[in-house]
């Protein structure tokens, strides 16, 4: 029953690019995204990424693999680059190295990947592991997922990247978790990403955490953006409110997201979907105006009224 719905999605969500598709990325060509700058390195990524947790987590279906290098093709052609995933997410890795290879992409995007083990020895064989399965000659990011055993593989990042085999490092955490903990890594070791939720009502890393990323010279990658789906499925029905138009926003998503990408430590958010018309959506977010800090505050007045 899952994978009929997800097919009627995915049909759906061909129909919608297929009427608007075109204009879409054409003023995508016109108008390039938006990027920020890696503190550490000063490289340009787009504000806005793909995440794979959930949904990219397929199998083997060949239907719904299509269905996400669909997805793919379409981030890529509007300016996106980073693609985020986990050993802990399932099929996604395969599914997202099917697409890469599929669309001739796997020199375009940029791999963002995490080591997710509890033994410290069994580390670099899980990477090399999920190197393969994305198809890529190396991760440009390897994240230790949810601080698991963050001071071993630390160590084996660390190493990796002195010897080239790893552009950048970085930890993550996720809906709160560990913040404590988070900090203090953060303060001792030699970070190039963090990555954490943070979207208009889950507010708690603008304390402590981004305030210490921009002191650090850290990235800053945002996931949960829409609470996996709860937090747009719960307004995209009311009304856009008057001033959507003054940060150039055609939806709920792109305003969730400009309040996410418009904050000075975030690097890039990576909301996940399923569907080509929804990464579109997203995208979009990475171009026009963004609100200023006045703004900011009448969106957390006006979503949390809501």
């Amino acid at each position: 029953m899952q994978a009929t719905r997800r097919r009627i999605l995915g049909t759906l969500g061909g129909v919608a690019a297929g009427c608007l598709g075109l204009p879409v990325l054409g003023r995508a060509q016109q108008a390039p995204a938006s990027t920020r700058a890696i503190p550490s390195s000063g490289e340009q990524v787009p504000a806005v990424g793909l995440g794979s947790w959930i949904t990219f987590n397929v199998g083997e279906d060949p239907v719904l693999r299509d269905e996400c290098a669909e997805v793919m093709e379409a981030f890529f052609q509007a300016g996106g680059r980073m693609i985020d995933s986990s050993p802990m997410y399932g099929s996604s890795q395969a599914v997202i190295g099917y697409g890469l290879e599929k669309l001739g992409r796997t020199s375009d995007v940029f791999a963002a990947d995490k080591v997710w083990i509890s033994s410290g020895e069994d580390g670099p064989p899980q990477i090399e592991e999920s190197r393969q399965h994305w198809r890529v000659e190396g991760f440009d990011l390897m994240q230790v997922h949810n601080l698991r055993n963050w001071q071993d593989h630390l160590e084996t990042l660390q190493a990796m990247k002195a010897d080239g085999r790893l552009r950048y490092v970085g930890i993550t955490t996720s809906e709160g978790r560990r913040h404590d903990e988070f900090v203090r890594v953060m303060q001792t070791e030699p970070l190039d990403f963090v990555q954490v939720t943070y979207n208009v009502l889950d507010r708690e890393v603008e304390e402590t955490i981004l305030p210490l990323a921009q002191e650090r010279g850290i990235a800053v990658i945002v996931n949960r953006p829409f609470r996996q789906g709860v937090l747009i499925r719960s307004i995209q029905d009311q009304p856009l409110p008057d001033w959507a138009g003054e940060i150039d926003c055609a939806n709920w998503a792109q305003i969730l997201l400009k309040f996410i990408v418009s904050h000075p430590a975030v690097t890039c958010a990576i909301p996940a979907t399923t569907r080509v018309d929804h990464v579109l959506e997203n995208m979009g977010a990475a171009r026009g105006r963004l609100p200023d800090a006045d703004l900011r505050r009448r969106m957390v007045a006006h979503v949390e009224a809501m």
